[in-house]
Order: C-alpha cells, then sequence, then structure tokens
C-alpha cells in the first residue's frame, strides 16, 4: 500500500498554471523531497497535499482515505488529514512557552492534561529538548525553534510530515548539523515524509526518493543516485551539482563512429559522442561536471588540451578553470600537481557521464 499517492494534481492561478498535472507516490515510511527552483511549483504541491490550497484537478490519497478528488467535490480539511507541517518560518508563538507551543495541537483536540503533559516530554525528547519545557520561546536558538516546530508537528502522532524548506532560515553550519538530526528522527519514528527545498544537498542528503521539478512539471524523479547519476534533462543535470558547458558540432552521424568538434577548436579537439544519434553537422552541448575530468599526462589517449586560466587550492584538491579555446570548464587535480597559470593542460573526461545536449533542449544521450 501507497502511504500517499498523488494524481493528475494540477493548480492554475489565474493563467499561470503552477503545477501541470503531477503524479507521484509515496512509500510508508519514506523520506521523499519535492526539489527544484523558485517558482518550479513544489511549494504549491505540498500546500495541496497539505490541503491550504483547493487544486483546480486531481486527486490525493494517503492509505485508503481519499482527501482530494476534484471531480467528485471531495476535499478534506487540513486538520482533519493526519498530517504534521512544518512551515518555513516555525510559526513560533513567542508569548508561549516551548511546552505550550507544541502543546497547542493536543489542547485543540481536548485530550486530558495528563495525556498532554506525557505526549509532550516524549516527543521533547525526541527531537533532543528534554529539559526545555519551560523555556520561553523567544529565548531558543534558531536551532532549537527549528526542533520545537518539528515536535509540534509530530506530537499528534500524524500519518504524514510535510516540510516546507524548515532548514532555510539556519545558517550554513547548523545548516547541516540539523538535517542530518532531522533525518535521523524521521527514520527513528518511521513516518512517511514529504519535504521540499530548493538545495540540492539537502534533497541528496536526505531523500529516499527525490522528485525534481520544473516549471510545474516533474523533470526527473528516482533514488538521488539515480537522478544525479542519469539526469535525463539538461535542466535536471544543471541543477545537480557544478557542470560544464562546452559547445560542439557533430561531424558524423553514424551511430558506431559519431564525434563532435569543439566550438574554437578547428579540429584540433574531436570528442567521441557514439550512440547518441545526433544529426551531421548539429549544434550540440557537451555536458559534465567537475568531478568527471581529471587532470592526466600528455600522452594519454583522448585527453583533451586547454590552457589553465586560474588555480584555487581547495584543500583535499585543486580547483582549476581551464580555457579550452572554445569554452572556460572547471577541473578538479591533485595538489601535488605540477600545474602552473598559464601553462598547458591536459584532461580526461570519464566518456560514460558525458551528456550530449541538442542546443537548448532535452538530453539526448551519454558518450561512449
Amino acid at each position: 500500500m501507497k502511504a500517499v499517492k498523488v494524481t493528475n494534481l494540477t493548480k492554475r492561478f489565474g493563467s499561470v498554471t503552477a503545477v501541470n498535472s503531477v503524479s507521484f507516490e509515496i512509500e510508508a515510511g519514506e523520506f521523499v523531497t519535492l526539489l527544484g527552483p523558485s517558482g518550479c511549483g513544489k511549494t504549491t504541491t505540498l500546500r495541496m497535499v497539505a490541503g491550504l490550497e483547493r487544486p483546480d484537478a486531481g486527486t490525493i490519497q494517503v492509505g485508503d482515505r481519499v482527501l482530494t478528488d476534484v471531480e467528485h467535490g471531495i476535499a478534506t480539511a487540513p486538520e482533519k488529514r493526519g498530517m504534521g507541517m512544518v512551515f518555513q518560518s516555525y510559526a513560533i508563538w513567542p508569548h508561549m512557552t516551548v511546552f505550550q507551543n507544541v502543546a497547542f495541537p493536543l489542547e485543540e483536540k481536548k485530550l486530558s492534561s495528563s495525556e498532554i503533559r506525557e505526549r509532550v516530554m516524549a516527543i521533547l525528547d525526541t527531537v533532543g529538548l528534554g529539559g526545555f519545557h519551560s523555556r520561553p520561546a523567544p529565548l531558543l536558538s534558531g536551532g532549537q525553534q527549528q526542533r520545537v516546530a518539528l515536535a509540534r508537528a509530530l506530537v499528534s502522532n500524524p500519518d504524514v510530515l510535510l516540510l516546507d524548506e524548515p532548514l532555510s532560515n539556519l545558517d550554513a553550519r547548523l545548516r547541516e548539523e540539523m538535517r542530518f538530526e532531522l533525518r535521523e528522527t524521521q527514520a527513528r519514528l518511521g513516518i512517511t515524509s514529504l519535504f521540499v527545498t530548493h538545495d540540492q544537498v539537502e534533497a541528496m542528503t536526505l531523500s529516499d526518493h527525490m522528485i525534481v521539478m520544473n516549471h510545474g512539471d516533474i523533470e526527473r524523479q528516482g533514488r538521488p543516485r539515480e537522478v544525479y547519476d542519469e539526469p535525463r534533462t539538461q535542466f535536471v543535470m544543471d541543477f545537480l551539482g557544478q557542470v560544464n558547458h562546452v559547445p560542439a558540432r557533430v561531424q558524423s552521424n553514424k551511430v558506431d563512429a559519431s564525434y563532435a568538434i569543439v566550438s574554437g577548436t578547428e579540429s584540433a579537439l574531436r570528442v567521441p559522442i557514439n550512440g547518441t544519434h545526433c544529426e551531421d553537422g548539429e549544434d550540440v552541448t557537451l555536458a559534465f561536471r567537475a568531478e568527471d575530468a581529471r587532470v592526466v599526462d600528455s600522452d594519454v589517449l583522448g585527453a583533451w588540451q586547454g590552457t589553465v586560466r586560474s588555480i584555487i587550492y581547495m584543500g583535499s584538491h585543486n580547483e582549476y578553470t581551464v580555457d579550452l579555446g572554445g569554452a572556460l570548464i572547471r577541473v578538479l587535480g591533485d595538489v601535488d600537481d605540477q600545474v602552473a597559470s598559464g601553462s598547458p593542460i591536459y584532461i580526461r573526461v570519464d566518456s560514460s557521464r558525458l551528456r550530449v545536449f541538442p542546443r537548448g533542449q532535452s538530453l539526448v544521450g551519454s558518450a561512449s
């Protein structure tokens, strides 16, 4: 049984389609992330799942319960969906103590004082705030406020936990700490979770399953490694990691013997692109990540020659900016490499990681 099933969900604001017939499923206990830039539709999707936005089409089902079915007029109220939500702003009430903030949803359900205290104290221990129950909310740090918001969302034992960029207001170091704590808490409780973020590192770190959105559509979904290694579209590849773009032109349309000449290098740099089914003379973009290119000796077969424009020491490695004649790219190298700025450099790109796109279109394939 799928814990959450979203089918053909659509939301329009006037003439703008914010979410365009989106469908996905979440397994029970899974941590799934909606990932994409601002305006891609991820938060609107989350708010429709929460019942805070009314969709124009589609269905939302949790277990055997149909919460939303536009065609049949079903629209379950947010408080009856069995969901807990953590907002980007945390929505912590400053006039209340930690205990009062977390207890609020239980008080709304008219539970007994003894049960409220037992459940609040237990969930505060779970999120690492045991002993903070009497502290006034204004005296909390950013990380502590995030934990209070999480405790309040979990104290009612929801079927699904929804998180709308809950780490975005934290500084970089605390954000890194909190994403590991969040993942640990979610895994320990086994609660089905839907998380929204624009941060690809958060998505890769936290997710069992990632859904990459762009302009209201799902461009790619799968496990983090699948999405990263097999992006399928240029948007997905560009959004996940540091990507080099090299303009080139196809010089053969034979499936087993195609190559591209990099713009600005004449015949000096020929790159095999076998298996991509490109047209002869077609303008393409060769795309690869910085970690997929390495500095090599000049006699290595298939090495690309360029000129070093800058060198940045990164501690564990050097990062080179290399001029290929037609493009500037970033390449990683060992800190012991004997390479100077302005000198020739030879690099080797992992052909299995090289992607070929028609100029301005979706992924054609990987080179071989």
